[in-house]
């Protein structure tokens, strides 16, 4: 048990330490746009359902990949916040209270918004590709899809995990996502899973050029700091 209580703190210690003094601070205050996100998760969930709602929430807030680009990137980030009509809304909002919780304590409203639209956008310009591409390579996708509505919240809840567990150095969490992700794929290949890859892909670029942008402005701190003039050749 102690051995399992020093690998959880580990891998969430930093983590947890964040949100926890966040919520000491601030308690629902430290979230106020994670609560807007799920009340306005519900609100589309249940406007869609409604024979006046559909036609409303799919030309403001749904992405196909047979739309013009114009209007598909402008109702991108409002997709984010509309769930699939298939699937059960509980599991959404509970995504998005943890998830968009966590990063909204940890990174920040912007921050946190920037990583899931990105994720977002990546799955939403993949399909397009992976259509232009054909059903027959890996990275391809049947016509059919054009016709299927994008991820929605999932895209963006894998990408902040993802983005989160690198930041925070809980890498075998952000690993497990990823490995999820990937079974998910080889056992129900479809649009929405080879999205959530898109989306990671793009989140791992981002966690590669932060990574590299940290080590050159540590060398450049460690230079500045020696109190030696400039090497001049």
């Amino acid at each position: 048990m102690n051995l399992l209580g020093r690998a959880a703190r580990a891998e969430w210690g930093p983590l947890h330490a964040a949100v926890r003094a966040g919520l000491a601070a601030r308690r629902w205050r430290a979230i106020p746009m994670t609560v807007g996100a799920v009340c306005l998760t519900a609100l589309l969930q249940y406007a869609q359902n409604q024979s006046w709602g559909y036609r409303f929430v799919q030309d403001i807030g749904a992405v196909r990949a047979e739309d013009p680009l114009g209007p598909a990137l402008l109702r991108t980030p409002l997709s984010v916040f509309v769930p699939a009509l298939d699937l059960p809304v509980w599991g959404a909002l509970a995504q998005i209270l943890v998830v968009f919780g966590i990063a909204e304590i940890c990174l920040g409203r912007w921050r946190t918004l920037t990583v899931a639209y990105v994720a977002t956008l990546a799955g939403t310009l993949y399909a397009r590709v992976g259509i232009a591409l054909g059903p027959h390579g890996p990275l391809g996708l049947p016509a059919s899809d054009a016709l299927v509505v994008d991820t929605g919240p999932s895209a963006a809840v894998v990408g902040l995990a993802v983005f989160l567990g690198w930041r925070y150095r809980a890498y075998r969490t952000a690993g497990a996502v990823v490995v999820a992700m990937i079974v998910e794929v080889l056992v129900k290949e479809n649009l929405a899973g080879k999205e959530h890859l898109a989306a990671i892909a793009a989140v791992l670029v981002v966690c590669a050029v932060s990574t590299l942008r940290q080590r050159r402005s540590g060398r450049e701190r460690t230079g500045s700091g020696s109190g030696l003039p400039p090497i001049r050749s």
